[in-house]
């Protein structure tokens, strides 16, 4: 029997799905992503005189919080895309995902909402991360609100039409 290949052409998908898919763009992603936590973390623990090693043994851990909880915030968006529906407001949704968050104010709100679960997550994360460190708490919640707020994936908000021609 004669293989057949299929290759795929016109096909768009969002930008932040490249999250989901090994490729060479990790080696770039993972310390980028890294080193702006570690940046992030040394600023949120300034008051410490232990930053340095606190930021080394806790760097890893805190770029897989972060990393996890841009993969929770895009599988529910990509859950979103995938919904088979007719309803006209959810597939205005769905293109404005998938094409331009700014398309329509719906699809504003669905990413702005999943930009604000990954922030609430990364929060959650990175706080349990800290407190079993033996920080104290007022400083565990400033690091993590400052982790929170700067490393959310605001890439979600990234229009995949810059990319392709229309």
């Amino acid at each position: 029997m004669k293989e057949k290949n299929i290759k795929l052409y016109n096909v768009i998908f969002p930008i932040w799905l490249l999250i989901w898919m090994p490729s060479w763009l990790w080696l770039i992603l993972i310390p980028l992503n890294y080193l702006v936590d570690v940046f992030v973390l040394r600023w949120g623990l300034k008051a410490r005189p232990d930053r340095s090693a606190l930021c080394r043994s806790l760097g890893w851990k805190i770029c897989l919080a972060g990393f996890l909880s841009d993969f929770i915030a895009s599988a529910l968006l990509l859950a979103l895309l995938l919904i088979n529906s007719r309803d006209p407001l959810l597939l205005e949704i769905q293109n404005g995902i998938g094409i331009d968050p700014f398309r329509n104010v719906p699809a504003m709100l669905v990413t702005a909402a999943a930009i604000a679960l990954a922030a609430v997550l990364i929060y959650l994360f990175d706080s349990k991360i800290l407190k079993r460190s033996g920080i104290e708490p007022e400083t565990v919640r400033g690091a993590a609100l400052r982790l929170a707020i700067v490393t959310a994936p605001y890439l979600f908000f990234i229009p995949s039409k810059w990319f392709y021609r229309w």
